[in-house]
Order: C-alpha cells, then sequence, then structure tokens
C-alpha cells in the first residue's frame, strides 16, 4: 500500500458527510461535532469557501447564530496547506468547493485525519450539487439532515428558491430560499411555470 508523505501510522482517518437542504442544520451538526472533538482535546482546523459571505466573512456561522472560526478558501486544494499536527477538519458550504474536493477529503483521511463535510447534496433545481455527490460515494459516515416544509409540515428535502434568478450559485437566506417536501417543492415549480 502506498502512503504518502504526512502518514502518521494511524488507522483512525475517516470522511463524514453532513447533507440536506437549506435550513436542515447542517452546519449546527458541524459545530455540534466540532465542538466534541474539542472536548476531546482535539487539534481542528474548520474551512469555508471563500464566497460563503451570508453570515461572516470568516468564521463559520449557523442559522441560529452558533459561531466557530474558520480559515475562508478560494481554492480547495488549499486545505492541505494548513493540516500539520491536525486530527480533525471541518469544511462547511462544500457544494460552493470544485471536484477536488473529494480528492483532499480522501488524502487527508489517509493521513489519519476525522473529516467532516456539510453541504447540500442538491441545487434549488433538485440535481446533485457540485462535490457531495462524489463524497457521499466515498464517505464512511453520512447523516442526511430534514427541514420542516412550511407549506405542510413533512420533512423537507429541497431547497426552493423563491426570487427569479436562474444561476445556480445565489446566495441567500429566507429572503431567497425555503425549505420543502418533494411535493410542495414540485407543485411550487408547477404555479411558478419554471422550466428546468
Amino acid at each position: 500500500m502506498f502512503l504518502e508523505p504526512g502518514f502518521r501510522g494511524q488507522r483512525s482517518g475517516w470522511i463524514e458527510v453532513i447533507c440536506g437542504s437549506m435550513f436542515s442544520g447542517k452546519t449546527e451538526e458541524l459545530i455540534r461535532r466540532i465542538k466534541r472533538a474539542k472536548i476531546a482535546n482535539q487539534k481542528i482546523k474548520i474551512f469555508k469557501p471563500l464566497k460563503d459571505t451570508r453570515y461572516d466573512d470568516n468564521d463559520v456561522v449557523s442559522h441560529d447564530e452558533n459561531v466557530v472560526k474558520s480559515i475562508p478558501l478560494g481554492n480547495c486544494l488549499e486545505i492541505l496547506n494548513h493540516v500539520d499536527e491536525v486530527n480533525c477538519v471541518g469544511i462547511d458550504e462544500a457544494q460552493f468547493f470544485d471536484e477536488n474536493l473529494v480528492m483532499v477529503c480522501q488524502k487527508l483521511a489517509i493521513r489519519g485525519i476525522r473529516v467532516i463535510v456539510a453541504g447540500l447534496d442538491m441545487d434549488f433545481r433538485g440535481k446533485p450539487f457540485g462535490p457531495i455527490p462524489n463524497l457521499l460515494a466515498v464517505a464512511e459516515y453520512i447523516t442526511k439532515v430534514h427541514a420542516i416544509c412550511p407549506h405542510c409540515g413533512t420533512l423537507a428535502t429541497h431547497s426552493y428558491r423563491l426570487s427569479k434568478e436562474q444561476e445556480t450559485i445565489v446566495l441567500g437566506e429566507k429572503d431567497k430560499y425555503e425549505p420543502r417536501c418533494r411535493v410542495c417543492y414540485e407543485m411550487g415549480n408547477i404555479l411558478n411555470l419554471k422550466t428546468f
């Protein structure tokens, strides 16, 4: 077996993915796991995409306003430059990174690092989003979290865009998105005559 430089002989590295729709608690769950790792005296680094400036330019912030310090990066390959002597890596809003994130996460896990990734699994069109589908394929642990559909009260799995923008990436909160179940998501698209 080939072991890259930096391998510490540990067999404790793995990838955890937390995915779901907007407002489902992905970042909240990431922060919870990071806090538990800190209690266990783990050395931790948290990263987020540079373009995610909704709540803070630097920190990872959940909708419930829980905060952890992070390093914003323009390119996920830069993560590899920040992980010396780290036991645990957190990555928020992973859907905004490119496909290289899958390789980066696998390299970290091979080095014996626990990697916790949070991100949207689907875009507003209901299509697989960024590197998340491929991360799900290689992850040891997957947690799909759900919001509540405000129209019918069932589990929400989709991020419904309220605004008319058609770009895949449009930053926004409750002014632009709401969680919806599959049926209410489809009904909204039909009523708005959206075609994808």
